[in-house]
């Protein structure tokens, strides 16, 4: 697709030079001298790009921008402007324009910076383009819950989904389906036409996150050789999702604070202030106010986020879910795998019923997943289930005598000792062995489980020794 450009200069020498070169690079070029040209142009063949010079006769390139934006906020507009007058190219970027090149610039420059601006434009088509499919798959009304404290979690997030400026914090253990919920935030809001972006923070190193978040000047370190918009710039009026925002480092906390409440940032290595307007969406599995007291979470930005919390329960909290969720999940597959699964048997739906699913509705997933690739077709049996399902069994108190005191109305006495450690055993039973999870839950820290564990193992030894 060939894009068309627009490229309003009043300089004759000027528009030769740059129409040369984007033609050059295989792109319809039109031309004007004046504003009023401009908009003339502009108005009939609706060009992809404007390249527009802040000082025109007649009209001026600040009111021909905002003529531009007015009639169709999307369209991408470079501005032009003598490094002596950077300060009205300063207000053409409060405007809306994407970018500005200072005269004289290079030609390659130009072409770069146009090159930039139409990966966006094309990013804004993908999204278009997909948002009718996006709002079905995310529609709320698509969430399979007959859990009362979902329902009701669910029309707050319909409420919060239209006002499209407040800050979402969700919260909730690994696989609940937070990155879902923020698509639907997203795609149930008066954003959904614009991107969502989404940057995981606990999957990349501080320096790298900071270069995706706010992108970076040429020269910023030393493999920056071009200039690179970030996620905040590309999702320019959209949505940026920040999972797992409790592992982001004290100086990223502080930028992102800054955007919540400035709307402003820089890129790494410039100078120049860039303003957007995105909506915030974080989620985290670790408890912010207890990083918050431990020194490793701004105070700020914790209150700053937590405008409006959404705390997702996890699946053992919903049981009453998980047939539905699961018969959601075989319908899915058999669409994907081209199967014809008809359901589960008692047996089966007994046992699924039963686990209490510590890797919550990613867990359901994975385990429905798999066993239709080995079970035959029509009702799952619960022979074919994972063996982790088939052997769970939930934990049972014990009321053996052993050593225990009785007190005098005969009932047993439990040492505080004994308790810490039945509590802790019974965390890891539900998470799956998982100590990082389990310390979690418990509020403490993980080597103090392998602390308790390694001692409780050195007096079993002593006890078996003595015996």
């Amino acid at each position: 697709m060939a894009y068309s450009i627009l490229v309003v200069d009043d300089e004759a020498l000027t528009l030769r030079t740059i129409s040369r070169a984007l033609r050059d690079e295989g792109f319809e070029v039109f031309l004007a001298t004046t504003g009023e040209e401009a908009l003339e142009i502009f108005a009939r063949e609706h060009p992809a790009v404007v390249m527009l010079d802040v000082v025109l006769p007649g009209i001026d390139g600040i009111e021909v921008l905002r003529q531009i934006k007015r009639q169709s906020p999307g369209t991408i507009v470079v501005m032009m402007s003598a490094y002596h007058m950077i300060d009205r190219a300063v207000e053409a970027m409060k405007l809306g324009a994407h970018d500005y090149l200072s005269k004289p610039f290079h030609l390659a420059d130009m072409v770069n910076t146009i090159r930039r601006a139409l990966e966006m434009l094309a990013l804004r088509v993908r999204v278009s383009e997909s948002v009718e499919t996006a709002k079905g798959q995310y529609d709320f009304g698509m969430v399979k819950t007959i859990n009362p404290e979902m329902q009701h979690l669910l029309e707050i997030c319909e409420k919060a989904a239209q006002s499209e400026h407040t800050t979402i914090l969700i919260l909730g253990e690994s696989g609940t389906g937070k990155g879902v919920l923020a698509k639907a935030l997203h795609y149930n809001s008066p954003r959904a036409q614009m991107p969502l972006l989404e940057l995981n923070c606990a999957a990349m190193p501080d320096a790298l996150l900071e270069s995706e978040l706010f992108g970076y000047e040429p020269g910023a370190f030393t493999d920056a050789r071009r200039r690179k918009e970030g996620l905040l710039e590309r999702a320019q009026g959209g949505t940026v999702f920040l999972d797992e925002i409790g592992n982001m480092s004290a100086s990223v906390q502080a930028k992102i604070l800054r955007v919540l409440e400035e709307g402003t940032f820089m890129r790494l290595g410039g100078t120049r202030v860039i303003k957007v307007d995105v909506r915030i969406i974080a989620a985290t599995n670790s408890n912010l106010k207890e990083a918050v007291a431990r020194g490793q979470f701004r105070e700020d930005l914790f209150y700053r986020l937590n405008v409006l919390p959404i705390t997702l329960p996890p699946l053992r909290e919903r049981k009453e879910d998980i047939l539905p969720l699961a018969v959601a999940l075989l319908e899915r597959f058999n669409k994907e795998m081209k199967k014809s699964f008809t359901g589960f048997t008692p047996a089966a739906a007994e046992l699924l019923k039963r686990h209490l699913w510590p890797g919550n509705i990613r867990e359901l997933k994975n385990v429905i997943e798999r066993t239709m690739i080995l079970a035959p077709e029509g009702d799952i049996d619960a022979e074919y289930l994972p063996e982790e399902i088939r052997d769970y069994s939930e934990p049972v108190e014990t009321h053996e005598p052993s050593h225990m005191d009785l007190s005098p109305t005969g009932q047993q006495w439990v040492t505080l000792r004994e308790l810490e450690e039945r509590y802790i055993h019974e965390v890891l039973t539900l998470t799956g062995n998982n100590k990082a999870q389990a310390a979690r839950i418990l509020g403490i820290h993980p080597t103090s489980i392998l602390r308790r564990l390694k001692k409780e193992q050195e007096e079993d030894k002593v006890e078996t020794a003595a015996e």
